[in-house]
């Protein structure tokens, strides 16, 4: 059996066929892989990225959009990047109140005053803010954003965070975000200064980036925007929010008051404006009626006073005695050269009076 085996072998068989197909399909995996090694970093750059070459980790070159042509790992590696011109968004979440933190909020116990005071911000006037930024950065040196590679978001989040330490410590709560508007509303300024802040925190990360960078550490990027969103913390909120509704109500309280002060002035305006016409209106009626009742007198004192007629007092006397004696009971007359002078009153149910000479 043995010997129909070898000869088999030597023939020809169906081993040395087996054995011939599969060098066969081992040759043709071999090549395969040598080719898809070989043309491992042979690549299409698309037009919002950018490809940075790396021989033996040192800079060989920079490729943009369209074709590129690299030696296979280990003598080149390619970064893909994010185009020059591509805008790149990053939450720094680490300005964010913890899940821990925000727990103890509820109730709960915090294990320790750092976690009880993470995501808060002190102001310039003693104040707490909390703030949710994000930055919006280009890459400006591919070759210092692959150097540093892992260590990008962690280096941002600190330059981030101190930034905004800083911005809100130069800065009271009211330039920040609308705490008490009661108090800022006749400033014009403040919303400009609010707005500066996003400025100052986009120019205060750019200078650490550029420090670093002159101190061999750099990241290879531009802040391009920085958007803030500012807000109170919820148990500030409240007190706040009772603050300002006392505020408004104690506002409507005093424009009540001054409406009715001011009806009240007006309508005592009015009765004083009535009475002091009505009053005028009686003076002027009592002093017509006076100088009507005067009238005869004064015009007899001037006549007297001027001499002009000299008989008048006798003419009056006659024209009013007779009215005199129409009202008297009775009258006697007395010879007035006697030493007697008797005038005598009338009696009730008297009849007409009689006058004896």
């Amino acid at each position: 059996m043995r010997s129909a085996l070898l000869r088999g072998i030597g023939q020809g068989g169906p081993w040395a066929q087996s054995g011939r197909l599969a060098f066969l399909a081992l040759y043709a995996v071999t090549l395969l892989t040598a080719g898809a090694w070989l043309f491992s970093n042979v690549r299409q750059i698309g037009p919002d990225s950018q490809a940075v070459v790396l021989r033996f980790e040192s800079l060989q070159r920079i490729r943009h959009a369209g074709l590129l042509l690299a030696w296979p790992s280990p003598f080149e590696r390619v970064v893909i990047l994010p185009a020059g011109a591509r805008v790149i968004e990053r939450r720094v979440v680490s300005l964010l109140r913890s899940s821990e933190a925000q727990q103890a909020d509820y109730g709960g116990v915090p294990p320790s005053d750092t976690l009880a005071g993470s995501g808060y911000l002190l102001t310039g006037d003693d104040g707490v803010v909390q703030l949710d930024v994000r930055v919006f950065y280009t890459i400006t040196d591919p070759y210092d954003y692959v150097l540093q590679g892992p260590h990008i978001a962690p280096a941002l989040d600190r330059l981030v965070e101190r930034a905004a330490v800083v911005v809100s410590a130069s800065r009271d709560l009211d330039t920040i975000l609308v705490a008490r508007p009661e108090l800022v509303s006749s400033d014009s300024n403040v919303v400009e200064r609010r707005e500066r802040m996003r400025g100052d925190l986009q120019q205060s990360i750019n200078q650490s980036l550029t420090a670093l960078k002159a101190a061999g550490s750099g990241l290879g990027i531009k802040i391009e925007r920085v958007d803030v969103q500012s807000s109170l913390p919820e148990k500030a909120v409240s007190a706040f929010n009772a603050v300002l509704t006392s505020s408004q109500l104690a506002e409507q309280n005093i424009a009540s008051a001054h409406n009715d002060a001011a009806r009240r002035a007006q309508k005592a305006t009015q009765t004083a404006d009535r009475t002091l016409q009505i009053a005028h209106a009686k003076a002027s009626e009592q002093l017509a009626k006076a100088q009507a009742d005067t009238a005869n007198i004064t015009s007899l004192a001037k006549t007297l006073g001027t001499g002009t007629d000299p008989g008048i007092l006798w003419r009056l006397y006659r024209d009013r005695v007779a009215g005199i004696f129409a009202k008297a009971g009775s009258v006697i007359g007395i010879d007035p050269h006697e030493d007697a002078h008797l005038i005598l009153q009338g009696v009730d149910n008297a009849p007409p009076p009689t006058v004896k000479k």
